[in-house]
C-alpha cells in the first residue's frame, strides 16, 4: 500500500523557476553584478542555490549573496510572488490526506528558504506532517541518501512511498532509494526525454493528476502482492 506521498517544492508544489530567476537577478543587481541569462538558470535549475550560483555568476561572493538574498526573498514572499500554492494543489493534498496518505515535503532548500512554509498559520500546516530540507537532512538530491532521515523517522518501506518532483536529480534520488517516482512536467522546464525511464513510475502534466496516479500505483502494488 502507498502510505506516504513526498512532495518536492520547486516547480512541483509551486511553480517557482521563473520567479526565482527574477529574484536572483535582483540580488545580483543589489551586489552590483551583471544578470545571469535564463539559459544558465535553466541549466542549473534543481541544484541547491549556493551550489548553482558560482555557475550562474562566476566569482560571486557567496556570503554577500546569501545575506542579500534573504532580504529579497522575504519581500517576494510577503508580496505573494514566491511559493504561492495554487488552490487546486491544496485540494490535491487534502484528497491525499483523506485517502489515508501521509503527506511530507522533501526539498534541497535550506531551512531559511522554507521557514515561511513551516509557520503554524501557513496553508500547509494542517496538510503536511513533516518537512525535510537541507537543515535536517545530511544528504542532498540526487543522492538517494536524501531520504534516509524520512525513512528512519517514519519506519516506512521505500515501496510504500511516492516522491513527486520535477527534475532528473529528483528521479535518480527516489529511484536509488527504492521509492516510486512521479515526474511533474507542469512547469514546462523539462520533458519526458530528460528522465531515465527506469527511475520514473509515471508522468503528470498538472499536480492534481497526482491523486489518480497514486491510486493506480497503489492498485498495481496490491495486485502484485
Amino acid at each position: 500500500m502507498i502510505r506516504a506521498v513526498v512532495v518536492d517544492v520547486d516547480d512541483t508544489l509551486c511553480l517557482t523557476e521563473a520567479v526565482c530567476f527574477d529574484l536572483e537577478n535582483e540580488v545580483l543587481a543589489v551586489l552590483g553584478r551583471e544578470p545571469m541569462s535564463r539559459a544558465v538558470h535553466l541549466a542549473t535549475w534543481g541544484e541547491p542555490l549556493l551550489d548553482a550560483m558560482p555557475v550562474r555568476s562566476p566569482g560571486l561572493d557567496l556570503g554577500r549573496f546569501a545575506a542579500a538574498y534573504q532580504h529579497v526573498l522575504r519581500r517576494y514572499v510577503l508580496d505573494g510572488r514566491l511559493d504561492v500554492v495554487a488552490p487546486e494543489n491544496l485540494h490535491t493534498l487534502d484528497q491525499l490526506v483523506r485517502a489515508g496518505r501521509t503527506v511530507m515535503l522533501l526539498t534541497s532548500r535550506t531551512e531559511t528558504e522554507v521557514e515561511h512554509m513551516l509557520a503554524p498559520d501557513h496553508a500547509l500546516a494542517r496538510r503536511v506532517s513533516a518537512v525535510y530540507h537541507a537543515g535536517n537532512t545530511r544528504f542532498r538530491k540526487p543522492d538517494p541518501r536524501a531520504f534516509d532521515e524520512l525513512l528512519a523517522a517514519t519506519g516506512l518501506d521505500p515501496q510504500q512511498c511516492v516522491y513527486v518532483g520535477d527534475s532528473p536529480g529528483d528521479a535518480r534520488a527516489a529511484g536509488g532509494a527504492g521509492l516510486h517516482f512521479v515526474a511533474c512536467l507542469q512547469s514546462g522546464v523539462r520533458s519526458r526525454e530528460d528522465f531515465e525511464p527506469r527511475h520514473v513510475s509515471a508522468f503528470i502534466h498538472a499536480f492534481p493528476e497526482l491523486v489518480d496516479v497514486v491510486g493506480q500505483l497503489d492498485a498495481a502494488g496490491s495486485r502484485v502482492g
